[in-house]
């Protein structure tokens, strides 16, 4: 008579056959699970990115806000350097750059008249200051507007190639003295200056305007 097969080996045959019996199965789930192919170019791998276009896209979001939307190029920044964030990048002015004359001193009969330039210091100062009233809080405004107005009248009676300063005192009339001096380092052959005053009831003003040739 044949040996009958021992139960726990018995078992262990069963269990495997279930086993083999299942994994066919399983792969046919997980097969039919994934979409069906459409076409011949879903069948083709997917393209991969390469180096290059990865790096760009990574160059074009920089500065960029999330919810932002993407600056656009126009016209006039098509012509210009754009940085990576999509700002344009401003080229520096460069500056106009002259050659030298090589002048030491004005031409002959163009020097500072110093005599020409105060008749018009007295005369702008009259117009201006005429019938003026002093006003602690209205002196600095006014001297300031005081000097810019007599520094442009006096350009146009000076040479050119002089560079002007103009200094305006004002105060407050009341029968005192008052000295005003100035020091400064120039050339007395070319550099000069002039000076003029006026008062009324209410105010007095000196105003000085300087003359320095300039190379």
């Amino acid at each position: 008579m044949a040996e009958q097969p021992v139960p726990e080996a018995a078992l262990l045959a069963q269990v495997l056959a279930a086993a083999n019996s299942e994994a066919p199965s399983l792969r046919t789930t997980r097969r039919g699970s994934q979409p069906a192919a459409r076409g011949t170019e879903d069948s083709k791998p997917p393209a991969l990115l390469s180096r290059r276009n990865s790096i760009l896209s990574r160059r074009s979001s920089f500065g960029m806000v999330p919810g932002s939307r993407r600056p656009s190029l126009g016209p006039g920044m098509l012509h210009r350097h754009v940085s990576f964030s999509g700002l344009p990048i401003f080229q520096p002015i460069l500056k106009t750059r002259l050659e030298n004359t090589y002048r030491m001193g004005p031409d002959k009969g163009c020097k500072f008249d110093a005599e020409r330039v105060q008749r018009v210091l007295e005369g702008t100062l009259a117009r201006a200051l005429g019938s003026s009233v002093y006003s602690p809080q209205g002196n600095a405004p006014l001297a300031q507007s005081l000097t810019e107005l007599l520094q442009n009248q006096a350009k146009e009676v000076v040479p050119p190639r002089y560079k002007l300063v103009c200094h305006v005192v004002l105060g407050q009339q009341g029968q005192q003295g008052l000295l005003v001096a100035s020091r400064g380092l120039w050339d007395p052959e070319t550099d000069s200056f002039a000076s003029a005053t006026f008062s009324n009831a209410s105010l007095f003003a000196v105003a000085t305007v300087y003359g320095l040739y300039f190379e």
